[in-house]
């Protein structure tokens, strides 16, 4: 590509993409800075103290940090398993096309989804009913807008597989991981230890930068912890556009704050993630 056009395109991704994401950051900082919108005074930190000083932000900030994790961290296991086990049938068969239509799927309906499977009057809990395994649908366990976040993490770890498993196939191909393995059994190694010191840590080594993006994506997530998220406590996104939404005027210069600070966390995780990947190549 010309350099002329090259820099027309990156013009460009800073006119649409770029500057208006910075625009709208800058208006937030000041919002909650008091330096501009409905109730601006004067400069004041007294809506940063307020949220720096609620106990449901940091609860939300916890929440949304373990939901995210352990997330990230099932469907990682999940995707691992079926990539080192399976990994022909991605080439071809039933698998090679199946693992593409969970992708095709909006966050909305998995969480629609999940509700109507998970929920006391879903599906499973009508099934275990019928089975005898529960008296009554009150007996059924709280899987969804529970305080531990099992809808949740169901949800997420359901979008997450497949996506992962396109992304540990594409790099086990790309690295040559099957002659490595097929190098290291003649020399004596046994299949878990192919598996444990070779598959594994090559392609977590590799992944890792794609998986802590997926892990911002799910932790600054709002429509599925919308519908299977309890009241206390809420994901941090959930928080922020629940005191953006309310009636009094002080909750949103709060929530402007909340935002700016998801921000500078994402950007300052952004920026190691930028300086682990330049420090391992």
């Amino acid at each position: 590509m010309k350099r002329p056009l090259r820099l027309f395109f990156f013009v460009l991704f800073l006119v649409l993409a770029a500057l208006p994401l910075l625009a709208g950051w800058l208006y937030a900082s000041g919002y909650s800075l008091g330096l501009t919108g409905l109730l601006n005074e004067e400069f004041t930190l007294a809506h940063w103290d307020a949220v720096l000083r609620d106990r449901a932000f940091w609860r939300s900030l916890g929440f949304r940090i373990y939901i995210a994790l352990l997330s990230i961290g099932l469907a990682t296991a999940i995707a691992l398993l079926a990539v080192v086990n399976w990994q022909d049938n991605f080439r071809h068969g039933w698998l090679s096309y199946a693992v593409y239509l969970p992708l095709t799927v909006p966050a909305i309906v998995v969480g629609f989804f999940t509700f109507q499977l998970f929920a006391k009057g879903g599906l499973l809990s009508r099934i275990s009913y019928q089975l005898g395994i529960t008296a009554s649908l009150v007996d059924f366990p709280d899987w969804v807008n529970d305080p531990l976040g099992v809808g949740i993490i169901v949800a997420h770890t359901w979008m997450a597989v497949p996506f992962f498993m396109l992304l540990f196939y594409n790099l086990f191909r790309s690295e040559g991981l099957a002659a490595l393995g097929q190098v290291a059994s003649s020399l004596g190694a046994g299949r878990r230890q192919v598996v444990r010191k070779i598959y594994v840590p090559v392609l977590l080594r590799c992944a890792y930068p794609i998986l802590v993006l997926y892990g911002l994506f799910v932790a600054g997530s709002y429509e599925i912890p919308l519908l299977l998220g309890t009241q206390s406590p809420q994901m941090i996104s959930v928080l922020a556009i629940r005191k953006l939404q309310r009636f009094n005027l002080m909750d949103v210069p709060q929530a402007y704050a909340i935002s700016v600070f998801f921000v500078l966390m994402v950007v300052s995780l952004l920026w190691w993630v930028q300086g682990r990947k330049k420090e391992m190549h």
